[in-house]
């Protein structure tokens, strides 16, 4: 029960302090008194919605993405809007006008014909219709010139104001306490876990402590200064943001739908009789980098005419009305974007029951309400209930936190919200953050470069003395040939790849290795100088990591992630290692990895090392170190990509030596450099798993096809197990698991899959594709997908029932699907 000291507003505790009064803030705390919680304190330093959210432009769309956590958050969102004035009494000023999303070219078409047919599978109404039935439904944009539409007729408006109001609203309404006028100076915490803040109510009020349970900070374009002060990396910044309303515009209907025209880089609905235009341009200005202004609450930013000019006659001229017409209102004002454009949602590393909710790269409004449901669930029953590998706070690292950096990527960044989404399209602001010890080499040898969680990393080689060039497409490009011939020298010879980039942590001490077999689901506490794979589960049985735990001796272990999974990971061990007596340090700047892949990887590493590396002397899964090339370094027979190969992990002073002692002795084998390209297209022929991408927190490694790597049996157990032996006993009284990733190759070899692409079993949807390549060696795209059995096991005699399809861009194409691999499905080449 919230108490209050005499003669304050504040209480002295509560189980929740909710930071933040926006949309995002009073939304968690809806959801949190709908969930029962209704012992919650929300915080705002000025008035409800100061900041960002008074002067949102308030669409409320649920089209174009590709994410399910994403379009499960709008949907949700949408409902709850239509829903909430009759629930409170308080208007939100939701009006369904729906959406009309023009394609100006045809990489836009190929990419929104592909979003459709996603969006579509997870219930949004969304058709294609012709430029002329775009000037039908919103007449005052030119159409002649765009290929097509896409209309979502249950989309629309919101306003953002009224919306907060509701859900504030309804939150007091169950016992929330919203106080205004109220700063938090300081989240207090205790041996890594929550106890309180430090709030000032007025200036000349001393500070006052409220103890709490959960602190959860929504404090928007200020989250990474709160986060910093206990060192929290939330590297979301302000960029400036514009749009003007537009004197009364004769014949306006009020219920016109929202246009939307990317290529113009502009937005338009009715406002107050006139035409609102928005604009999301390609080159953004970051607003107060050193930190934003601590009494800034309802204010404007003086706007760069200069600068905006070409931005803003190109998207006027989209609809040609608004060049006619007075300009009633020309704004300028912040929104908070992050450095991948994916917001900062979940518990703090290394912090328990410190959760962030901030980063909403201008979509805050329309994900709000499903976002405050995902964070309530979350804080309430300690795990997410949808996949958050792409949102998770514990992503960031520190660098990504400095002025430098978060100014130079938010200049790009702002203007990806309206960019075209061609695969080979990236980022190119803030880059050569992080290098690999053979960076240099990469260069020489024609590597194009590509961001890799802030590494440099090589997608493919155009070969030495060579500028590497691509232009993004959904097609065939000219660089395919490189590719392939990268895909085979691994699958025919032997093949080197630099992944400097993957996580590396070193466990140490009495308690390492118990810590690490308690949160594995292999075992890992065997025999020294062995590498297992394993998966790291929650309490319910679900994935949280998939990564090797090699033993390199008695308490000294040696864990590699993938780049994407690093953060969480550490935060992971932080979570779990309580008072075990051991130390995690981060190396992975301190080793190069080199990769030697191929059935005469063996040959080539040979010819470098007196160590006996024959299957006798050195099989499979054995970490040993050795001296190669008169480096000694850790060697580790494993591999990612289905064939014989070596992974070295090397001194970084000692990379670039072996690197090249490699590249010389392997001349004589046929071995080439090879880069990330080919290593997206061997992993996924055999059905490699990457954790954020085809298995995520929502998976059970059962239906992910991973239980080949649980240990069940192993004394102790592990966090997860009871969960997952349950699961398994009723899976099998049902006769198979009700769902399963499968592996899914398309027949005809010219279609490409990407990621998100519907599956179909005898013309019902009952999956999509979530991560996909090209399979030079089996002739076809090849993808994982999660499919449903739709009430049966999914199981192999299911699945050869069935006549299976995927829809590329709307249109089906036969595929073979299959439980197990299809590239060397007994994993015979790897084991020789």
């Amino acid at each position: 029960m919230t108490t209050a000291p005499a003669g304050s507003r504040l209480p002295d505790r509560a189980r929740v302090v909710v930071i933040g009064g926006g949309v995002i803030g009073c939304s968690v705390a809806y959801h949190l008194a709908h969930a029962g919680w209704t012992d919650v304190v929300l915080l705002e330093r000025d008035r409800l919605t100061s900041g960002t959210t008074w002067h949102a432009a308030g669409l409320m769309t649920c089209f174009g993405s590709t994410s399910e956590t994403s379009t499960a958050i709008r949907l949700y969102s949408r409902d709850l809007y239509a829903r909430l004035e009759e629930e409170t009494g308080q208007a939100t000023g939701f009006k369904p006008v729906g959406l009309i999303e023009a394609a100006a070219d045809e990489a836009r078409l190929e990419e929104y014909r592909r979003v459709a047919a996603f969006q579509r599978h997870l219930g949004l109404e969304v058709e294609e219709i012709s430029p002329t039935e775009m000037a039908d439904l919103f007449p005052w944009a030119r159409t002649d010139d765009l290929l097509a539409g896409f209309h979502v007729p249950g989309d629309g408006r919101v306003n953002p104001v009224d919306l907060t109001t509701a859900l504030a609203k309804g939150a007091r309404r169950l016992g929330v306490r919203i106080v205004e006028g109220v700063t938090v100076e300081d989240v207090l915490t205790d041996r890594g876990r929550v106890t309180g803040v430090r709030a000032t109510d007025g200036e000349d009020v001393e500070p006052q402590v409220i103890e709490a349970e959960y602190v959860v900070n929504c404090a928007g374009m200020w989250a990474r200064e709160l986060g910093a002060r206990n060192g929290l990396v939330i590297p979301n910044q302000a960029a400036e943001h514009y749009y003007l309303i537009t004197d009364t515009i004769d014949g306006l209907d009020p219920d016109a739908p929202v246009f939307e025209d990317p290529a113009s880089y502009g937005y338009y609905r009715e406002e107050g009789g006139g035409m609102m235009v928005g604009l999301f341009e390609p080159q953004a200005a970051p607003w107060q980098v050193e930190g934003v202004p601590r009494d800034f609450s309802f204010g404007k930013i003086p706007p760069d005419w200069d600068r905006m000019s070409p931005f803003l006659e190109k998207a006027m001229a989209r609809v040609p009305v608004t060049l006619e017409v007075g300009v009633r209102t020309f704004f300028c004002g912040p929104e908070s974007f992050t450095p991948d454009l994916a917001p900062a949602v979940g518990e703090a590393p290394g912090i328990r029951s410190y959760f962030v909710a901030a980063g909403m790269n201008s979509v805050g409004v329309l994900s709000a309400g499903g976002l405050g449901r995902v964070l309530a669930h979350w804080i309430t029953t300690g795990r997410p209930d949808v996949d958050v590998t792409g949102f998770n706070v514990d992503r960031f690292r520190p660098w990504q936190a400095d002025d430098g950096y978060r100014a130079a990527r938010t200049t790009e960044i702002l203007g990806t919200v309206y960019a075209a989404h061609t695969p080979g399209k990236q980022l190119r602001t803030a880059r050569n953050t992080l290098l690999s010890p053979v960076h240099d080499r990469l260069v020489e040898q024609g590597g194009y470069l590509r961001e890799v969680s802030g590494w440099e990393g090589a997608d493919w080689f155009a070969g030495p003395s060579t500028t590497p060039t691509a232009e993004p497409t959904w097609g065939r490009a000219p660089w395919f040939t490189q590719w392939e011939a990268e895909h085979r020298a691994v699958r025919e010879g032997v093949g080197l790849m630099d992944m400097s980039f993957m996580a590396k942590l070193r466990v140490q001490g009495p308690d390492a290795g118990a810590l690490l077999d308690r949160v594995s689901a292999g075992a890992v506490e065997g025999p020294p100088e062995t590498i297992t794979y394993t998966q790291w589960l929650d309490d319910d049985g679900r994935i949280e990591g998939d990564l090797t735990v090699t033993k390199l001796g008695e308490g000294d272990f040696f864990v590699v992630a993938s780049d994407t999974a690093h953060g969480h990971t550490l935060a992971w061990l932080a979570r779990h290692g309580g008072d075990a007596d051991c130390t995690v340090t981060d190396v992975t700047a301190d080793h190069g990895q080199l990769n030697v892949q191929g059935p005469r990887s063996r040959e080539v590493l040979a010819e470098l090392t007196d160590a006996d590396l024959s299957t006798e002397a050195f099989p499979f899964r054995t970490a040993r170190r050795i001296e190669l090339a008169g480096v000694e370094l850790l060697c580790v027979r494993i591999t990612y990509l289905g064939e014989l190969g070596y992974e070295l992990y090397v001194p970084a002073a000692e990379t670039l030596r072996v690197y090249d002692a490699l590249l010389a002795a392997g001349a004589p084998y046929g071995l080439r450099p090879v880069g990330l390209k080919a290593l997206a297209s061997l992993r996924m022929e055999k059905g490699y798993r990457d954790f954020g991408h085809d298995i995520d927190n929502t998976d059970c490694p059962l239906e992910a096809g991973l239980g080949f790597a649980l240990a069940l049996d192993k004394p102790g157990g592990f966090v997860g197990r009871d969960a997952v032996l349950a699961r398994k006993e009723a899976n099998a009284g049902a006769g198979g698991m009700g769902q399963r990733i499968v592996q899914v190759r398309v027949l005809d070899p010219e279609p490409l899959l990407y990621h998100a692409e519907v599956v179909h079993r005898d013309g019902e949807a009952v999956g999509y594709v979530r991560a996909a390549s090209y399979g030079w060696t089996l002739g076809g795209a090849v993808g994982l997908a999660m499919v449903s059995g739709g009430g049966e096991p999914v199981t192999p005699e299911w699945i050869r029932a069935g006549a299976w399809e995927v829809d590329v861009a709307g249109v089906r194409h036969p595929v073979e699907v299959s439980l197990r691999p299809m590239y060397d499905p007994a994993s015979a080449r790897i084991k020789v």
